[in-house]
């Protein structure tokens, strides 16, 4: 009888968890699209979410800080946000909840606990909204189209205003662009609507409008044309890699910076989050936000440097195979890219480990890279062998990485995994460049090897979002 008794107190308290999650959403949802206020927890999106998935951060948020964090947590300081004024900006509802449990009284009112937190929120001052076209419109393109348009909230950030792309564009082209724009194979359909205006040749996302404008040359458009002014231009092609090339995107009227989504010579290669305070967009204009990798390993390699210091190490990216392969055998200007992608584990080079030191100049010329591309759509891997300064251990690595995920300047680029089940699928769709794989970590004595995973196109994607909105000048009051 007692387990029949049980099972039914389940059954009334799974109902009460879920009604509660579904009022937490709604909170979230009306902060968002009412005040600009987003909500994330320990970084991670919560705007648009289904009730299971967040009572799943719940639970990786409880084992995280290895504290009793509950949605009735995460509820009640929603309300206690939701009642006072604050300005437009991005708080962390599992830091909040963290801080209220460590507090020496429990027993405090949330709305005066957050309150006390949030004590220095402030608007941004000089904030102004800014136009953002995107040059390409392949895999980076559409995910950045995609998240511009859907974390666009009352619109005072970063607005999505044109595409530029090659060739004709009629209402067919339109209906292809936007059905790729609506559906994906690896990262699943578009939590939005995409529709076709083929009389003005644009993209109606969301109910805003998007030029889809061609173009041979960035030279030839004239921005300004479509209502669009002082544009960032976010270069995803890859055509142009140097600063010479990349300026031609300033000569339009209506453009003026540029961020090239790829490495770039001459400028500064960026990764948000290490050195982007160090690149005032007053006076550059043009910027790279370096590679998917590079992102990856930059932050981790930045807190093993700054704790323990790195004599020299090897990098071996293994990554998931991109359209500059060969879907079958076929010739290709670089060896061994020619033969089957989704076939063959193919060694080729990357320039990762080079690239590190253009954002963490202590490490030049201490790193070795190569790369393996596998037959995986998404979702790569980067192994770290590095010989330390000092010897450690894998629980000392593990534990400073850790509280590096939780707080200080890399909070929202290292995302610490605990599970002993992690594999590449399941880390698609994260929007932190690097996950640390914590029950991974080897070391012996001053000589560890450490395992990194990331989304090379999702995480990436939202590092370029970091670091553009770093460009525009738009980031809001953050409580991390």
């Amino acid at each position: 009888m007692s387990t029949i008794t049980n099972y039914e107190n389940e059954v009334v308290n799974q109902a009460q968890t879920r009604r509660a999650t579904v009022e937490f959403i709604n909170i979230v949802n009306d902060l968002w699209y009412d005040k600009s206020i987003e909500l994330v927890l320990f970084r991670n999106p919560l705007v648009d979410k289904r009730a299971s998935e967040v009572l799943n951060l719940i639970d990786y948020a409880k084992e995280f800080v290895a504290k009793p964090i509950s949605i009735e947590d995460a509820l009640d300081i929603a309300k206690a946000i939701q009642s006072i004024e604050l300005p437009a900006s991005k708080l962390d509802i599992g830091k909040l909840a963290y801080e209220f449990h460590l507090s020496e009284n429990e027993n405090i009112d949330k709305v005066d606990f957050v309150k006390k937190q949030l004590e220095g929120a402030t608007e941004a001052s000089g904030i102004q909204p800014k136009d953002v076209v995107l040059y390409g419109f392949g895999r980076i393109g559409r995910l950045l189209a995609r998240e511009l348009s859907s974390k666009m909230g009352k619109g005072s950030q970063l607005r999505l205003r044109a595409v530029v792309t090659r060739g004709k564009i009629d209402e067919s082209v339109l209906e292809k662009r936007a059905s790729l724009l609506s559906i994906d194979s690896v990262h699943g359909d578009f939590l939005g609507t995409v529709q076709v205006d083929a009389e003005n040749n644009a993209l109606i996302i969301n109910g805003t409008t998007v030029y889809m404008i061609s173009a041979a040359k960035p030279e030839d458009i004239d921005y300004t044309e479509y209502g669009i002014h002082d544009a960032l231009i976010i270069d995803n092609t890859g055509a142009f890699r140097d600063k010479e090339a990349l300026s031609r995107h300033l000569v339009p009227k209506g453009a003026s910076k540029v961020l090239l989504t790829a490495p770039g010579k001459g400028i500064p290669n960026i990764v948000h989050g290490v050195n982007h305070v160090e690149n005032n967009p007053d006076f550059v204009d043009v910027f790279s936000a370096a590679s998917c990798t590079t992102n990856a390993i930059t932050p981790v390699l930045k807190v093993l440097e700054d704790n323990f210091g790195i004599k020299k190490g090897h990098l071996e990216t293994i990554h998931a195979y991109t359209n500059d392969q060969n879907l079958v055998d076929n010739m290709h200007n670089k060896y061994r890219r020619g033969r089957a992608a989704a076939l063959n584990m193919v060694i080729t080079e990357t320039g990762a480990g080079k690239a590190v030191s253009k954002a963490l100049p202590a490490l030049e010329g201490k790193l070795t890279s190569n790369a393996i591309r596998v037959p995986v759509p998404n979702g790569s891997l980067a192994i770290l062998n590095l010989q330390l300064n000092s010897t450690t251990t894998a629980e000392a690595v593990n534990a400073i990485m850790k509280q590096y995920a939780l707080e200080g300047d890399l909070v929202e680029q290292i995302q610490y995994s605990m599970s002993n089940e992690l594999v590449s699928s399941d880390i698609v769709g994260t929007t932190a460049p690097s996950i640390f794989d914590s029950k991974a970590t080897i070391a012996d004595g001053d000589t560890i090897v450490i395992y990194v995973w990331y989304d090379n196109e999702y995480g990436y994607s939202h590092q370029v979002m970091r670091l553009a909105k770093h460009i525009a000048k738009v980031r809001r009051f953050t409580y991390y």
